[in-house]
């Protein structure tokens, strides 16, 4: 059963809520391991350390928030 498409930001940030999204779209699923691995590899070579904290804040904070935007666009 997906789940509804009018929950709130907080309530998307949840383990369960996060794992049903990522279960039920298994391509964005894929796409957000490579950006996970890839945002702090690249930060590296553009910047340094500075860029390894760029890209892992922007890399995890994409991993949390792409089922709550997904889910607000598709409605």
């Amino acid at each position: 059963m997906p789940p509804p498409s009018d929950l709130s930001l907080s309530d998307s940030l949840k383990s369960d809520q996060r794992q049903a999204f990522y279960e039920g779209h298994k391509d964005i699923a894929r796409i957000m391991i490579l950006v996970v691995f890839l945002f702090p590899l690249f930060g590296v070579y553009i910047s340094g350390l500075l860029g390894v904290a760029v890209g892992m804040f922007l890399s995890i904070s994409a991993y949390f928030l792409t089922p709550y935007v997904t889910r607000k666009l598709d409605r």
